[in-house]
């Protein structure tokens, strides 16, 4: 299943809609079958990922809103935590000539980074090099603490795609912290949708991508992640309560501009494309 959180284009009020996606790209509005629902987070955390796949199978024969009459939003919006894994790609780490991690190598984000698949993003003045990575976002689905990799699994909800959008001057400023060259607003991208972890067999065998202006900048497949999802998901849960909507971006493949010889820095008018497959294409300009 496809999960999605929209707005209908004509309501005044621009409410947040949670709705299921179909093949033929219609969704179906599930909105009135969770009254009590107002977000994503907020349904994963009252009925959890399984109670809502159930209410959506109960739903699946409702009618279909035509996708030109809604504004796709980021699937996951103010969620209580963004862990992200930096230097996961073996791939990554040649590029660089980086040891790989021993253990995940964790950052965050703020969920005021959060935006939607194909919102305009707004190039930071205080920045002159900002660029792109092409993620495989995880999204939690139930609360969880000292997982393993077994019991990992089954807190996963579904997958969808991300941008971990960098500033690298301030990446490296601020004693080397690297959050606020991660955080700034409209740097985490997501979407379109979270397809449920029951539609993939294996995400550590998905083709990822990105481009910029249609040029290919960014190409690998998951399973040169150097921790896996699990993994990660497992190690997470050792320092912190996971909780419904949590999400974790999984790291990057070689190619972000930053780390490119020479650098490549996003300007106003880019359109960059980030591509994992099964999970679609989020499309975003720099304005």
């Amino acid at each position: 299943m496809r999960f999605v959180q929209f707005r209908l284009l004509k309501d005044t009020i621009k409410a947040t809609r949670i709705g299921l996606q179909k093949k033929s790209g219609g969704i179906v509005d599930l909105s009135d079958a969770l009254p009590n629902c107002h977000s994503m987070v907020d349904a994963l955390t009252k009925l959890g990922g399984n109670g809502l796949i159930e209410i959506a199978r109960k739903n699946l024969a409702n009618k279909e809103t035509s996708s030109s009459k809604c504004q796709l939003l980021a699937p996951i919006t103010s969620p209580d935590k963004i862990f992200c894994i930096g230097l996961n790609y073996k791939d990554t780490c040649k590029e660089l000539g980086f040891a790989p991690p021993v253990e995940p190598l964790v950052f965050s984000k703020f969920s005021s980074s959060i935006t939607g698949p194909f919102d305009n993003i707004d190039h930071p003045d205080i920045s002159t090099e900002v660029f792109w990575e092409a993620e495989l976002a995880v999204v939690i689905g139930k609360k969880g603490k000292n997982l393993d990799t077994t019991t990992a699994k089954e807190h996963v909800f579904g997958y969808t795609v991300a941008n971990d959008i960098t500033a690298l001057d301030w990446h490296k400023k601020n004693g080397g912290q690297w959050l606020l060259g991660k955080t700034m607003d409209g740097f985490c991208p997501i979407g379109p949708s979270i397809l449920t972890a029951d539609k993939i067999s294996d995400p550590h065998k998905l083709a990822i991508s990105c481009r910029v202006n249609g040029q290919v900048k960014q190409t690998s497949n998951t399973h040169q992640l150097i921790h896996g999802v699990y993994d990660c998901i497992a190690f997470l849960s050792r320092f912190c309560t996971l909780l419904p909507g949590d999400i974790v971006l999984t790291g990057t493949p070689p190619g972000c501009g930053g780390f490119t010889k020479p650098p490549q820095f996003l300007k106003k008018g880019d359109v960059v494309e980030c591509e994992v497959e099964q999970l679609g294409i989020i499309r975003n300009q720099i304005v």
